[in-house]
C-alpha cells in the first residue's frame, strides 16, 4: 500500500521539528488528523504533495490578498532577487513601500520596517514606554500581539487552541506591568486607568480581533479607548498586523475613523514575504534610533524581497474596484454559509469584517473571548474534516480567521458553499 507523502513527511518532521511544524497554528491537534504538506499554491488554491487541490481560506494566515503566486508579485520578486536578496544597507524599495503604506494610512507619518508582526508590536510598545516614560501597558483577553514575553498573557488563538496557560518560560517579572481587560469592555479599561493614574504607557488592541476568531469592536469601544488614552497621556496602539488592508483599504483606523498614535503592520504589506512595520505620529517616531534614543535594529529589516512583495501587492490593491470586489465576495460567501447552517439546523454565528470572517459553532453572539470560548470546538473539528474531504481548506482552529483573495471567484464560492452544506449535515447527524 502506498503511504501518502504528507504522512511520510510528517512522520519524519516530528523527529526534526517540535510537533512536526514550525508554528503551532499549522498543527491539526484541535481538529484531528495531521497537517498537509503543501507543494505549491495557485490563485485561490493549494496543491499538497499528494496532488490534492484545495480552495484556500488560510492564505498564509492573511497576507495573500492577491492569492497564491500572483503574476505581478512573482514577476517583481524575480526581478528584485536577480539584483540581490539582502544588502544590509538602504534600498529605494523601502522608500517606495513607505510611501504606498502612508498613502493608504495617512495617520502614519513615519514608519520603520522590521521582520515580523511580533517584532513590530514589541518595538511599538518599547517606543510607547520610551516616549511616555511609563511602564505599564493594557492589552485585551483573546488579543494576540506576537510571542514577546510581555504579551503572552491571555493571548488568543494559538494558546487557546492548544489549551495552554500563559507560556512557561515567561518570568513573572516580565509581565508584571501587563494589565489585561476584557475585549469590548470600556468600563474595565476605565477602572484600570483609575487604579493606575499616570502609570500606563499604552493601550494595545486588535481593533478588529482576529486571534479569537473575527470579533468586531462594539460601538463606542475604540472611541472610548481613544478618549481615555488621550486624557491620561497614554498612547493608543492599533495592532493592524492582521486587519491592515483586510477590513478596509485604510485598515480598521479608516473603517472606524479612529486615529491611533502608533500602528503595527505586517502580513499584507509583504505580499507573502516575512515583514512587519510600526509607524505613527512623527514626534513619537523620532524617538527611534538613530534619530532618537529608543534602540531597535534588524539585519534583514527592509529586506528588498519583502519590500518588493509588498509594493506589488499594494499596487494591485490600488486599482479601483479590486478590494471592494473581494469584500463583496466575502459578503456573498458568508450569507450563503449562514443559510446553509440554518437549513441544516446547525447553530452558528458568522462574524465578518471586510475580507475576513469566522464561522463560530456557537448559539449566542460572539463579542469577546468569554463568548468565543463557548463555541463547540468538537463540532468545528468535524466540520473542518468534512470540508477538507470536499476540497476546502480552513485554518485548523475554531479561533482563527478565514480570508478571501482577489482570486476567489464564482466557481470557488459555489464549491465552498456545497462543501459547507455537506459539512453542516455531517455535524447535524
Amino acid at each position: 500500500m502506498n503511504i501518502p507523502k504528507s504522512i511520510e513527511l510528517f512522520t519524519k518532521a516530528q523527529t526534526l521539528l517540535p510537533g512536526g511544524v514550525d508554528s503551532p497554528a499549522r498543527a491539526f491537534r484541535a481538529v484531528g488528523g495531521q497537517p498537509l504538506f503543501i507543494d505549491r499554491g495557485a490563485g485561490a488554491y493549494l496543491i499538497d504533495v499528494d496532488g490534492h487541490r484545495l480552495i484556500d481560506y488560510v492564505l498564509s494566515f492573511g497576507p495573500l490578498i492577491c492569492g497564491h503566486a500572483h503574476p505581478e508579485v512573482v514577476a517583481m520578486l524575480a526581478q528584485v532577487a536577480a539584483k540581490g536578496t539582502s544588502f544590509g544597507a538602504p534600498s529605494p524599495l523601502e522608500v517606495e513601500l513607505a510611501e504606498l503604506v502612508m498613502g493608504f494610512m495617512p495617520h502614519i507619518e513615519m514608519i520603520r520596517f522590521v521582520n515580523s508582526g511580533t517584532e513590530a508590536t514589541m518595538s511599538a510598545l518599547r517606543l510607547a514606554r520610551a516616549f511616555t516614560g511609563r511602564s505599564k501597558i493594557i492589552k485585551f483577553q483573546g488579543n494576540y500581539h506576537g510571542h514577546a514575553d510581555m504579551l503572552l498573557v491571555q493571548a488568543g488563538s494559538g494558546v487557546a487552541t492548544l489549551g495552554l496557560p500563559d507560556s512557561p518560560g515567561v518570568p513573572p517579572a516580565t509581565v508584571q506591568d501587563t494589565l489585561v481587560a476584557p475585549y469590548n469592555n470600556v468600563t474595565a479599561v476605565a477602572q484600570l486607568f483609575d487604579r493606575f493614574p499616570g502609570q500606563i504607557a499604552a493601550v494595545i488592541v486588535e481593533p478588529v480581533a482576529g486571534n479569537m476568531g473575527v470579533v468586531p469592536p462594539q460601538p463606542g469601544f475604540l472611541a472610548g479607548l481613544r478618549e481615555m488614552t488621550a486624557n491620561d497621556g497614554a498612547l493608543l496602539i492599533f495592532d493592524e498586523v492582521m486587519t491592515g488592508f483586510r477590513v478596509h483599504l485604510g485598515g480598521a483606523q479608516a473603517l472606524y475613523n479612529i486615529r491611533p498614535d502608533i500602528t503595527a503592520l505586517g502580513k499584507v504589506i509583504g505580499g507573502g514575504l516575512p515583514v512587519g512595520a510600526y509607524g505613527g505620529r512623527r514626534d513619537i517616531m523620532q524617538m527611534v534610533a538613530p534619530v532618537g534614543p529608543m534602540y531597535q535594529a534588524g539585519t534583514l529589516s527592509g529586506n528588498p524581497l519583502a519590500m518588493a512583495g509588498g509594493i506589488a501587492t499594494l499596487k494591485a490593491l490600488h486599482v479601483d474596484g479590486v478590494w471592494s470586489g473581494v469584500a463583496a465576495t466575502a459578503v456573498t460567501l458568508t450569507e450563503a454559509i449562514q443559510h446553509a447552517a440554518k437549513a441544516a439546523g446547525v447553530p452558528v454565528q458568522i462574524n465578518r469584517v471586510g475580507t475576513m470572517f469566522t464561522t463560530f459553532f456557537n448559539e449566542a453572539a460572539v463579542t469577546d473571548w468569554e463568548s468565543a470560548a463557548k463555541s463547540d470546538t468538537a463540532k468545528f473539528g468535524r466540520a473542518f474534516q468534512a470540508l477538507l474531504a470536499n476540497g476546502v481548506y480552513l485554518p485548523p482552529s475554531q479561533f482563527e480567521a478565514c480570508f478571501l483573495s482577489t482570486e476567489h471567484g464564482e466557481t470557488e464560492i459555489e464549491q465552498t458553499v456545497r462543501a459547507f452544506e455537506i459539512a453542516f449535515r455531517h455535524v447535524a447527524d
